[in-house]
């Protein structure tokens, strides 16, 4: 027996999947006191909540072209913030990205408004069709990018939106080349299909980001607060690093000044904790938190760059002398590690980022740092790592 779904129960049984998932999430970012990816990702489920909110309402009232308005345009920040989430993950710049995002919103919304009750189910479809495989394109591609590149769940989140980009290209074309009344879209591009396809990647990406919010949780329970840190080890949050940095960089580049950015990257603590336990691992965390502060240069400014590193800058002479800094601090924490948790060494990859090369720009800077010392640290020959440029 076949059973044929109508447009209302289909929307229905959607809002009721969608809403379940982001309440999980969000519920979950509140009670890990989540940070970055984690937040933004959750506006990404409360959007897509809002969204089939708003649908249910357009088919239970005959089409009130505002509540098309407000689902078209929570659709497109849904999209949007999960790829800002991904930014975020791999520590990007997020205020260009951002702004597009938000104008990409206004621009949904408004589209709706212009065509107001004359514009019928599909106003102003274009205006979200082509920021959905935009923005779940760009995110895509920002999977496979930075730290997410490292982590095989990400390459699935990076699957869905794909797979949801090469959705709208298609739907796209069928909407501007058949029309939207058409067999050929109706049949593989209308809203009931559209329905059950949110639905399935609503369900792989709650599952998928909430994992890779895990693999970064754990490294905050083995830390104090970061104030406590900024009081005792002179370690600044990430917010402040990045206020002093870009201070440093303006300051150097009207002089001409070398600066350097050492990005000092710790793995495997959390198995550490599983083979021997939280408190082994929060020694060596603490020990190595210290131990940057304590073998970085004393004129360096030490911040912390998200829960598995720690960043130092300075002005410096040569792009050998930020080499043997940054070789002291590997020595150094080297000799301390081997002093804690019965000599459990964890992997530590020490990256360098020049000015001369990677320019006076703090978010470049940082972002060619932490990939350098990504490389050391999954290069077992290769301790310290200067970025030479191409």
């Amino acid at each position: 027996m076949v059973v044929t779904l109508d447009l209302a129960s289909v929307l229905i049984f959607t809002a009721l999947v969608v809403n379940v998932s982001g309440v999980v999430f969000i519920l979950e970012t509140i009670l890990r006191r989540d940070e970055g990816a984690g937040r933004i990702w959750s506006i990404a489920f409360l959007s897509g909540m809002l969204t089939t909110l708003a649908y249910t309402i357009w088919v239970q009232s005959g089409g009130a072209w505002w509540a098309t308005a407000v689902g078209n345009a929570a659709f497109v920040a849904g999209t949007g913030c999960m790829w800002l989430g991904c930014r975020r993950f791999n520590g990007r710049r997020m205020r260009w990205s951002s702004v597009l995002v938000a104008a990409a919103v206004l621009g949904a919304a408004f589209a709706v408004a212009v065509e107001g009750e004359d514009g019928g189910d599909w106003a102003g479809a274009l205006w979200m069709f082509v920021p959905l495989l935009v923005f779940a394109g760009a995110g895509s591609v920002e999977c496979l990018r930075g730290d997410m590149r490292e982590s095989r769940t990400a390459w699935v989140l990076g699957a869905v939106l794909g797979f949801q980009s090469l959705y709208y290209v298609s739907r796209t074309t069928a909407f501007v080349t058949s029309g939207p009344d058409s067999a050929l879209f109706q049949a593989a591009f209308g809203t009931i299909t559209t329905s059950y396809l949110t639905v399935t990647l609503t369900i792989v990406a709650v599952v998928v980001t909430s994992v890779l919010r895990a693999s970064r949780a754990p490294m905050r329970g083995y830390l104090r607060d970061a104030p406590a840190l900024d009081d005792e080890q002179g370690i600044l949050s990430d917010e402040s690093f990045a206020v002093v940095l870009e201070g440093l960089c303006r300051r150097a580049a009207q002089r001409l000044e070398l600066v350097a950015v050492t990005a000092v990257r710790l793995d495997d603590l959390d198995q550490i904790s599983t083979a021997f336990g939280s408190d082994v691992a929060g020694a060596v965390a603490e020990t190595w938190r210290s131990g940057v502060r304590r073998h970085a240069p004393t004129n360096a400014v030490v911040g912390q760059d998200g829960p598995t590193g720690l960043a130092f800058a300075l002005a410096v002479g040569s792009a050998q002398e930020a080499r043997r800094q940054a070789g002291a601090v590997y020595r150094g924490l080297f000799d301390d590690l081997g002093k804690v948790g019965g000599g459990v060494i964890p992997v530590v990859g020490v990256g360098v980022a020049l000015s001369e090369t990677a320019g006076y720009d703090p978010a470049e800077l940082m972002r060619v740092a932490r990939e350098a010392a990504s490389r050391a640290a999954a290069n077992v020959e290769t301790s310290v790592l200067v970025d030479e440029g191409e």
